[in-house]
């Protein structure tokens, strides 16, 4: 049991998640009892989906078979043929039309350096999550752009490629946002099969948006329940007012 266990319960419930929300950290020391990741994965974002069975620790080394994440994810200590490495994917990148020189500069990089990435369930996160990763299906989507609505007044981006931009983007802007992925992503990731996107809330807000998902997951069950109601009546050839749509819930 941690701080963020009835967080993540509540998260689950409300939307019915497959996998639990994952939280990452950042940190300049490795919190004590939790194990450093000890094998390789071709990308950073397979960590994601690693943390759902317990809490890790990565560096850099990790995380260096993936020069983009390294770099959106500004992580000190990466070894030397990081530089080449990620000059050498960007051009490829660039060749295909992909990602252009010109939009390098709007991909989002996070603004301070760590030495450690955390990854966990967020029911078992050792440390404070600066993000919390939750994938959700279309429906689920609605619910959680309507929390961060409410939360934010405002809407949340919708991002594409790289993925694992979406962590910075949160982090740096203290705003959810949703990243419908990569192709890269959804090849390394069992969990991105095509129905699912990614949402990535901060951290040190997740109980707003919490409260928020709780409440209007709800209202959506009983809406949902009134539009079926609404549906069957009109098609059965009934002109129902809104208050008697209403009434027959009761």
């Amino acid at each position: 049991m941690t701080a963020y266990t009835e967080s993540a319960r509540a998260l689950q419930r409300a939307l019915d998640l497959p996998q639990p929300p994952i939280g990452v950290a950042f940190a300049d020391t490795a919190p004590d009892g939790v194990p450093h990741f000890e094998h390789r994965v071709a990308a950073g974002c397979v960590f994601w989906e690693r943390a759902a069975q317990g809490p890790i620790v990565t560096s850099a080394r990790d995380h260096d078979m993936c020069s983009i994440g390294v770099y959106t994810h500004n992580l000190a200590g990466a070894p030397p043929k990081h530089g080449p490495e990620l000059e050498a994917v960007l051009q490829v990148l660039n060749g295909l039309e992909y990602v252009r020189s010109e939009d390098i500069a709007q991909i989002p990089v996070l603004r301070r350096s760590a030495r450690y990435v955390i990854y966990a369930p967020l029911a078992e996160m050792p440390v404070p999550p600066d993000a919390v990763l939750v994938f959700c299906n279309a429906s689920q989507s609605l619910v959680m752009s309507e929390a961060v609505q409410q939360v934010e007044a405002g809407v949340a981006p919708a991002m594409g490629r790289p993925a694992c931009a979406v962590i910075p983007q949160v982090v740096n802007s203290s705003r959810a946002a949703l990243s419908l992925g990569c192709c890269g992503a959804r090849a390394y990731l069992d969990t991105m099969t095509d129905d699912i996107a990614l949402w990535a809330l901060p951290g040190p807000q997740l109980a707003q948006y919490v409260g928020r998902l709780t409440a209007l997951a709800q209202a959506n069950k009983v809406l949902s329940i009134f539009h079926q109601l609404r549906k069957q009546d009109v098609a059965a050839g009934s002109e129902p007012t809104y208050a008697e749509s209403l009434a027959r819930m009761q």
